[in-house]
């Protein structure tokens, strides 16, 4: 008989990998991923009602007494791309390594996102096979491409709006247990996001008549660009305590020592200092300060002997609770100083509505952290630093959080997106722990 590691191990083992261009993607694995679902999760899928929507994305109803005030659980099948060469063990060998406490499950996706994704279904079919039913219809919502903001959680949303559904809590990825983000905090702490920032691309263009490279002009478009790329990088957006971030400060003062203490809970007040100090301790913390930018693509002339006519850089710009699209495109017109540089607004999203840190539903998040992942762990609002599928969630509650429920250490988190992505077993199995409690809360 398999056992949950067995049938987490086997869903990691489906390469379900996720393009821009989609029509690079394999049909045939997310196929073969709702297959392998259904055999292994059988009682799930006799109990609870199964929808496939945009193609590959599903989502599940559990009915329960009532359908007022639903519990939505999210997670995505889909992972990015892998350079095998880059990996120790195979990125979808699913391997165990190490003994005991120490044993790690490396494969693409064993955090981000199958983690959560295959322990929301090991919770759900122990307490089916049990019998229990819960007080809320609960939906379960796994997107299949969600890595490149695709239309699946978008379409679950647009069929759940045509049938008037509202939950009363929505939780997705995110935040995760860490140690040592924060100054001075000697605790554990468990960041749950109460909102997400915006993403957008602007693409910054320069364009010449181009020619032969032996007879170049006094400042070409790659120049240009090239100077236009370090204005803005020595004008970073400025930095402030959003209000999430002000709570998740005043939360976590009674951990710290003087005089943080008294910093961290008059944010307020000392919040300039405090975000002066946060853009020195690492790219995490300088991320919950500021909007953030930077270039991640280049192109430039087709040869090596040819001058560009067009010069461009791709610019990922994080949007901070409060800034936006508008506001973010002007900081960049004013750092680049330079009416030649064009921009581009592409794939852009504002940061999303910030749901409460007080109330029922985030007890009931906060409670389910404490009985199950350990009594010393403070819960604590946070703006989560990535985008989600959760953020389709907000046109239809008022209630929606990101939070992974797996104690991560710095390396671990590292390695999302990145090579040699792994999760120790043992916090694996105490989230499914986790979606339990939250289920039977419900």
């Amino acid at each position: 008989m398999s056992t949950p590691l067995d049938r987490f191990r086997e869903l990691l083992s489906i390469p379900t990998v996720s393009y821009a261009d989609e029509s690079r993607m394999d049909a045939s694995v997310f196929d073969e991923f709702h297959r392998a679902l259904e055999r292994l999760y059988p009682k799930t899928h006799e109990r609870l009602e199964r929808d496939v929507i945009a193609r590959h994305s599903l989502l599940y109803r559990w009915p329960g007494t009532s359908s007022e005030d639903p519990l939505v659980l999210m997670a995505h099948m889909d992972v990015v791309p892998v350079v095998e060469a880059e990996w120790q063990h195979p990125p979808f060998g699913a391997e165990i390594v190490g003994e005991g406490e120490d044993a790690e499950l490396h494969a693409r996706g064993a955090i981000d996102d199958k983690g959560s994704l295959v322990a929301i279904f090991e919770a759900v079919e122990t307490l089916v096979a049990e019998g229990f039913t819960p007080a809320r219809d609960i939906y379960l919502s796994f997107g299949h491409n969600e890595e490149t903001a695709g239309d699946g959680a978008r379409a679950i949303v647009a069929h759940l709006e045509e049938r008037g559904i509202h939950p009363a809590l929505v939780l997705d990825e995110g935040g995760a247990v860490v140690e040592g983000i924060i100054p001075g905090v000697d605790v554990p702490t468990a960041m749950v996001g109460v909102a997400e920032r915006g993403v957008m691309t602007l693409v910054m263009t320069v364009r010449e008549q181009g020619g032969h490279a032996s007879t170049p002009p006094a400042m070409p478009a790659t120049a240009r660009l090239a100077r236009a790329i370090d204005r803005l990088r020595r004008k970073p957006f400025p930095t402030r305590l959003a209000p999430p971030v002000r709570a998740m400060l005043a939360t976590l003062s009674p951990h710290t020592p003087e005089p943080l203490r008294t910093l961290f809970r008059r944010g307020e007040i000392t919040g300039p200092l405090l975000a002066g100090a946060f853009t020195l301790g690492g790219p995490e913390t300088n991320a919950m300060v500021r909007t953030t930018a930077v270039v991640t693509e280049l192109s430039g002339a087709p040869g090596e002997n040819v001058l560009a006519t067009s010069a461009k850089a791709s610019v990922n710009i994080r949007l901070l609770t409060g800034d936006t699209i508008e506001s973010a495109t002007a900081h960049v017109r004013r750092a680049v100083a330079d009416e030649k540089v064009e921009l581009e607004v592409r794939h852009a999203s504002n940061p999303s509505p910030v749901s409460p840190w007080r109330g029922e539903p985030w007890r009931r998040i906060a409670s389910a952290v404490v009985s199950t992942l350990g009594g010393d762990i403070v819960p604590t609002p946070y703006v989560q630093l990535g985008a989600s599928d959760s953020r389709w969630f907000t046109a239809i509650s008022d209630h929606v959080y990101r939070f992974t429920p797996f104690h991560l250490t710095r390396s671990e988190r590292d390695a999302l997106h990145s090579h040699n992505e792994r999760i120790r077993v043992e916090v694996w199995l105490r989230g499914i722990g986790f979606y339990r409690a939250l289920i039977e809360a419900s």
